[in-house]
């Protein structure tokens, strides 16, 4: 058997264990990121505005950050002892800015992403729930912060 029908025999199975190989390695080149890992939420958070952070009253992880000129936290959820979270919450809220149920309902009633309602002194919160618990993407996630930094003006400029 000459050298070159010897490659030719070998050429397909190789070409396809090279390819196996290069699949494995771009599918492990896409990290997902997880509450359990609050640092690479908070690296994503900066691209958006100051962040911070922090530990909640509970010793759960906490972001603490700003959105064109409107503070908010992301609370961490399901945690274990603060840490191995599973999910996570964005929450603005606005004090001394009176808006009524039928306001609120509106934005819910038209609006896929960002919950409105009155908290127990009457003010309006803002809240957005993610799943986190088996993994997202980094793109994913800089989308999901994407539309938080669209809804916190568009509530406050409509609703407020």
């Amino acid at each position: 058997m000459t050298l070159l029908s010897r490659l030719r025999t070998l050429g397909l199975p190789l070409l396809a264990s090279l390819a196996l190989v290069q699949g494995a390695a771009a599918q492990n080149s896409t990290e997902l990121i997880t509450a359990a890992d609050p640092e690479k939420i908070l690296e994503v958070a900066k691209g958006f505005g100051s962040a911070t952070l922090e530990t909640d009253a509970q010793g759960d992880p906490k972001i603490v950050g700003r959105v064109e000129g409107t503070k908010y936290g992301l609370y961490f959820y399901g945690c274990k002892g603060g840490k191995q979270c599973t999910d996570i919450q964005f929450n603005a809220a606005w004090s001394e800015v009176k808006v009524s149920l039928d306001q609120l309902n509106g934005w819910n009633s038209t609006r896929r992403y960002g919950k409105a309602f009155l908290d127990r002194d009457g003010d309006p919160v803002l809240q957005m729930s993610v799943n986190l618990d088996h993994g997202v993407s980094r793109k994913n996630l800089e989308d999901t912060f994407d539309w938080w930094a669209k809804i916190v003006p568009e509530f406050r400029h409509k609703v407020l």
